[in-house]
């Protein structure tokens, strides 16, 4: 589990590349203090076990099904990207419930300056759409950010200089793919209320799921 506040910019060393999978080999700083063999650190959003670390480097595995719903295997030697260490129980958290599992790849299709602040526009799949609420909560290659607008198929968000400054979304520019990561608890909610909707018919059939009006009103609030 993560927070979404990005702790360093680490740099990619290397990338090999097997049949279906690939090892990552990054630099980093900050988040070596302490780091163990098994422990998961989030690269660009994307939850990665630590198989092996030396002194300012680690690597992790990235299997076939990562490389294909995530900007990861898109990555060059030399590339910058976003680190975090996995969330401790008692840490402050900051950002919002991030778990590294990716929803789907944006796609950065505008960025306009705004006084001090940078707003992103980003093309989305349905996949993540279906989760984006205005100030509601976002991760893009693993940064945790607030939602501005939206609309049927991409959302709005706004970058603090120090958020530009300390992630690499702040070096992306338009036509870049993003890795996304919908609200956690949005994606509970939706389940609850399928399930819900599923097993309350009062003849005892099941009705399917999702959020209707006729569940609303069975529940007092129509």
């Amino acid at each position: 589990m993560f927070t979404g506040l990005v702790e360093e910019k680490g740099r990619l060393i290397s990338i090999r590349r097997g049949a279906d999978s690939a090892k990552l080999k990054v630099s980093a700083g900050v988040i070596m203090d302490g780091l163990r063999l098994g422990d998961s650190i989030a690269v660009n959003g994307v939850c990665l076990t630590v198989t092996s670390f030396s002194r300012g480097q680690f690597e992790a595995d990235v299997m076939a099904e990562t490389l294909a719903k995530t900007n990861l295997g898109e990555l060059q030697p030399g590339d910058r990207v976003n680190l975090e260490r996995a969330l401790r129980l008692g840490d402050r958290l900051g950002g919002h419930l991030v778990s590294g599992h990716i929803d789907g790849i944006g796609t950065i299709l505008g960025m306009e300056k705004h006084d001090i602040a940078t707003v992103v526009t980003i093309g989305a799949p349905p996949e993540v759409m279906r989760y984006i609420i205005k100030k509601g909560s976002v991760a893009i290659d693993g940064t945790s950010l607030t939602v501005v607008d939206f609309n049927e198929g991409s959302f709005r968000v706004s970058l603090i200089p120090h958020t530009a400054q300390a992630t690499v979304l702040g070096e992306k520019k338009p036509g870049d793919r993003v890795n996304l990561e919908g609200d956690m608890i949005g994606k509970y909610v939706e389940r609850w209320l399928g399930m819900k909707n599923e097993n309350i018919n009062e003849a005892g059939a099941k009705t399917g799921g999702g959020l209707t009006a006729d569940f609303l009103a069975r529940h007092g609030f129509m």
